[in-house]
């Protein structure tokens, strides 16, 4: 256990030490772009409250109204909502909450997520973006207490990817309804197994006895894009789909390590569709929680689960082609207490080849992060393990049978190697240098106080309310090597509420920036560090003085963090991706009015709110933020 004061005052010292506004961000020389991301705190400092060059926006305060706020000079508009029809005849949206599943399967998904944006011209685009969740509250009239076979089947048509066309007209881009590529992708979508993992005994079901065939994917969070033209949807919390009625029904220790209960779901689905009944089909589970690749440019194209990457709770998947080729995808897990990876693949990237490098992702090495745990420091080395059967004691004689149970497992075999229990990884970008790795950790109340998740290392603070930035270089920039170093890039947290305490945060942050609970990040191409919070919004306590939930775009080189954006209402600012000439930047704002909060956002008035992609631009039709 945690002694608060004591650990103040330890924190204190080190952030005075490492983190100072004059050695928060180090380089061998402030004016070198090649040397900004040095990972030496002890190299020289640089004047890290010099204005940034990047940054060329006035920030926008903290907001609690019910609009989404840009800086001046900038406009946001909405591109898509929840329920607006993306095919030629498909329904409007209905604000009554009754429409039936047809409708909702011809229509944009809820709970905008990740996307990526694929270039087909200089006017016309594609953008895949996963539809995370639903809330009920919104979706049915009766808010989901007399839930129909239909019901289930729309909740589940409100669920998975949406892939649509856009055009540039008038200098805007608009949907297409009419774009050949326009796809939903629901809960029950077939899809292809590939991997280690593909026709196992533990995938098979009466459904599909041959294990390779699942339907469906959920509560995808966020995203990657690869370099072949393939769109990586990453499946999150799918544990709260699966459930059951039967009393004393016997769930296995895997199931419960990923969060699934012997008891009813909220989203009820197990009452109408049988293979969400853990009871029934235990084996069901097990086909979830994976990254799946997506073909946007052909909408017949099978959805591929890539098992070699993993089963977790994914969160992103960050994609870099090493400087031999190798293709290097770094994944987090996002649970309290849960693990950091990365994927390597077997084969090379071949440029030009890309019906070869659509089966990259087929096989490889899946590692795990372990940081050095020194207490005392804000940085230090780690080592990827890899997670391989019958190396590194994952063995028979430890509960694996094989490297697909390995795959299934993931968890169970990150912690026998002996992983580090992060703060809840969660997006991960790689800086355009392809050098340099970030990962927000987003916040954690169970560490210090639970006994596998001491303080120490990147997760340096007990009840952790606000989060951090992790940042890494794999050692000597070649991304396959087990070593790498790491420090913070920021720590969050309320200089107003906690002055001189751990829960200040990192000097760069201060009454004009803070913010709670990084999580979606993304480098746009001149190296701007956009992130955005998914985190309390109360505004009041630890919160107070933080507001609705924002994005802020941050200064690798100077340390600066300035805000950019706020959402509206009980929202999530989550999802980032631009257009080729990044002077449009497309933002998801998710489940605004959330928990039956005041908002309706987008359309005012008395108006159901929607989640929304929103289309930001310059009003000189400049690039974003430069």
């Amino acid at each position: 256990m945690w002694n608060r004061d004591e650990q103040d005052s330890q924190f204190s010292q080190m952030i005075e030490a490492r983190l100072s506004r004059r050695r928060f961000l180090v380089g061998t020389a402030a004016v070198s772009a090649g040397a900004f991301l040095s990972l030496n705190p002890i190299a020289k400092a640089f004047a890290a409250d010099k204005q940034s060059a990047l940054l060329n926006f006035e920030a926008v305060p903290v907001s609690t109204s019910d609009e989404i706020v840009v800086p001046k000079g900038y406009k946001a508009k909405p591109l898509l909502s929840w329920g607006d029809p993306i095919f030629p005849g498909a329904p409007e949206f209905d604000q009554s909450g009754k429409q039936d599943s047809k409708a909702q399967q011809r229509q944009f998904g809820d709970n905008t997520d990740g996307m990526s944006l694929f270039p087909i011209s200089d006017d016309r685009a594609v953008i895949a973006v996963n539809n995370e969740y639903t809330n009920y509250e919104y979706l049915f009239d009766h808010g989901g207490d007399a839930m129909t076979a239909d019901d289930v089947l729309k909740a589940q048509a409100a669920h998975g990817v949406t892939v649509f066309e856009i055009v540039k007209s008038g200098g805007e881009w608009k949907l297409d309804k009419s774009g050949k590529r326009n796809r939903r992708i629901t809960a029950n979508t077939e899809m292809m197994l590939t991997g280690p993992a593909a026709g196992h005994a533990l995938m098979k079901t009466e459904l599909d006895p041959s294990g390779m065939k699942p339907l469906g994917t959920f509560n995808n969070c966020a995203n990657g894009q690869t370099p072949w033209g393939t769109y990586l949807t990453c499946e999150e919390n799918f544990h709260g789909y699966f459930g059951t009625r039967e009393e004393g029904a016997d769930i296995s220790a895997d199931h419960k390590r990923y969060g699934i209960k012997a008891a009813a779901s909220s989203y009820q689905w197990h009452d109408a569709d049988e293979r969400f009944d853990v009871a029934k089909h235990p084996n069901e589970p097990h086909r979830f929680g994976w990254v799946v690749e997506i073909d946007p440019h052909n909408p017949d194209a099978t959805p591929l689960k890539r098992t070699a990457l993993g089963r977790f709770k994914h969160e992103n998947a960050a994609v870099v082609v090493n400087d031999d080729g190798h293709v290097v995808v770094y994944l987090g897990d996002d649970e309290r207490g849960e693990h950091l990876y990365k994927f390597v693949s077997k084969h090379k990237y071949k440029p030009g080849n890309d019906k070869a490098n659509r089966d990259l992702l087929e096989e490889g090495t899946l590692y795990v992060a372990r940081f050095d745990m020194d207490d005392k420091e804000l940085k230090g080395n780690g080592e990827w393990i890899e997670l391989t059967y019958g190396k590194n004691g994952l063995t028979k004689e430890n509960g694996f049978n094989d490297q697909a149970e390995v795959m299934i497992f993931a968890r169970r075999a990150a912690t026998q190697v002996g992983a580090t229990t992060m703060d809840r990884p969660e997006w991960v970008a790689v800086h355009p240098d392809n050098k340099h790795v970030f990962c927000t950790l987003t916040n954690n109340k169970n560490r210090g106080v639970k006994e596998n998740q001491p303080v120490g290392g990147p997760n340096p603070r007990a009840q952790n309310n606000y989060g951090q930035i992790v940042r890494w270089m794999p050692q000597g920039g070649d991304h396959t090597k087990s070593g790498f170093e790491w420090d913070l890039y920021l720590i969050a947290g309320n200089p107003v509420v906690h002055k001189g305490t751990p829960y200040a945060g990192s000097e760069n942050i201060n009454a004009d920036n803070m913010f709670n609970s990084p999580d979606g990040i993304g480098f746009d191409k001149a190296g701007r560090l956009w992130i955005q919070t998914d985190g309390k919004y109360s505004n009041k306590g630890d919160f107070a003085g933080q507001g609705n939930n924002q994005m802020l775009c941050g200064d690798p080189m100077t340390g600066e963090v300035r805000r950019f954006l706020t959402g509206p209402i009980a929202c999530e600012i989550t999802g980032l991706t631009f257009s080729p000439d990044y002077k449009t930047m497309f933002v998801g704002v998710q489940h605004p009015g959330e928990d039956g909060a005041p908002s309706h956002f987008p359309a005012g008035g008395n108006s159901k709110p929607r989640s929304t992609i929103v289309a930001i631009t310059r009003e000189d039709g400049g690039v974003i933020g430069a």
